[in-house]
């Protein structure tokens, strides 16, 4: 009996419950419902596009290549 005693439940190893779970969920249903207005056809809009798509690609070849 004092082994039962010494245990911690069960619950406390468990993952979150469906309860915690849904909390999570619904702060990032709340994000993404968020409407954001860029305009995609802005000329500096293009220009900071390119910019990030140049480093990505700078990035991922170091990444695939690291040079010694």
């Amino acid at each position: 009996m004092s082994e039962l005693n010494t245990k911690t439940s069960p619950a406390a190893n468990q993952a979150p419950g469906p309860e915690e779970k849904g909390k999570a969920n619904s702060a990032k249903k709340a994000e993404e419902e968020e409407e954001i207005d860029i305009d995609l056809t802005a000329p500096e809009t293009e220009k900071a596009a390119l910019a990030i798509q140049g480093k990505f690609r700078r990035f991922q070849k170091r990444k695939k290549d690291p040079s010694p």
